[in-house]
C-alpha cells in the first residue's frame, strides 16, 4: 500500500454503502470512523503509515474501503526531521485518501501534545500531534512556536529539561553544563543569569512538569522567544541572482 497524491475526500459512488465498523483481519479489533489506525506501507522496511479513519464503506461485492486522512512523519515533510522533533511526533495533513480496509494492520492513539507529555509510560501505539501540515505547500499551522533554553529550540518531549527557579525558563542539562543524571537529582535550579541575582527565591509550590504544562510562557525572556517554524523552501534566490539559505538568514535575524 502506498499513499496517493494529496487531494480531497472522494465522493461516495453509486452502489457503495456506508458502514459503522470494520474488524481488522485476523484480530478482534473494531475500527470506527474517528479512530486512528496503522496501515501497511509499500516498503516492508518502513514503519506503518498512520491515518485517521473518516468513513468506512463497502461496494456491491463487499470490498471494504476506508476514507482516511493521513498523518505525516517529520521525515516525510518538506524540510525533514529536525532536532526538536520527537520520535513519536506526527503532523495531521490535508492529504485525504481511500484505501482498502485490508491494509489496516492495527489501531493506535494520536494524543494532543500536552496529553502526550503527561503520559507516565509511552507505549508503541502512542503518538502525538501539535501541528497541521499542508502537503502541497509544506506550510504548518501554527507556524510559530515557543522556544526554550540557551539553544533556543522548541520543546522535544523526548529530552529532559530543568526549569529555572528565577526566570521560569527551561534548559537542557547539557546546555548548562550538567549531565542528565545530575539534573535528575536537582531539587532546585537557577540559570547562570538568575544565580547571580540575590533576590531569586526558591519556589515552595513547584513548577510545571514540562514546558508543555505551562499555560503561558512565563518570564520576560521566555515571552520573547518565539521563532518561525519550518521554512517552506530551503533557499531563495535574491535580486542579485545568488542563493541564500533561509534558515541561516533567520538565525541572523534572531541574533540581530
Amino acid at each position: 500500500m502506498a499513499k496517493t497524491r494529496p487531494g480531497v475526500p472522494s465522493k461516495i459512488k453509486t452502489g457503495r454503502k456506508e458502514l459503522d465498523t470494520y474488524t481488522i483481519k485476523g484480530t478482534n479489533k473494531v475500527v470506527r470512523a474517528g479512530d486512528y489506525v496503522l496501515m501497511r506501507p509499500s516498503d516492508a522496511g518502513k514503519p506503518p503509515y498512520v491515518a485517521r479513519v473518516e468513513k468506512i464503506e463497502a461496494d456491491a461485492r463487499n470490498n471494504m474501503k476506508v476514507h482516511c486522512r493521513w498523518y505525516y512523519r517529520p521525515e516525510e515533510s518538506l524540510g525533514g526531521r529536525r532536532q526538536f522533533h520527537g520520535a513519536k511526533e506526527l503532523f495531521l495533513s490535508d492529504h485525504f485518501d481511500v484505501q482498502s480496509a485490508h491494509t489496516i494492520e492495527g489501531k493506535c492513539i494520536v494524543h494532543t501534545f500536552k496529553n502526550y507529555t503527561r503520559l507516565e509510560n509511552v507505549g508503541a501505539e502512542d503518538y502525538y500531534c501539535r501541528f497541521e501540515y499542508k502537503a502541497a505547500t509544506g506550510a504548518f499551522t501554527p507556524d510559530r512556536v515557543a522556544v526554550y533554553c540557551k539553544c533556543e529550540m522548541p520543546y522535544n518531549p523526548d529530552d529532559l529539561m530543568v526549569q529555572c527557579d528565577g526566570c521560569k525558563d527551561w534548559y537542557h542539562p547539557a546546555c548548562v553544563g550538567m549531565t542528565t543524571e545530575e539534573a535528575k537529582l536537582l531539587d532546585h535550579f537557577a540559570c547562570a543569569e538568575c544565580s547571580s541575582d540575590d533576590d531569586v527565591k526558591k519556589s515552595q509550590n513547584g513548577f510545571a512538569a514540562s514546558p508543555a504544562d505551562d499555560v503561558k510562557v512565563r518570564g520576560s525572556k521566555a515571552q520573547e522567544k518565539i521563532m518561525a517554524r519550518f521554512p517552506r523552501v530551503k533557499a531563495t534566490r535574491g535580486d542579485n541572482g545568488k542563493l541564500y539559505d533561509l534558515e541561516a538568514l533567520w538565525c541572523i535575524f534572531l541574533l540581530s
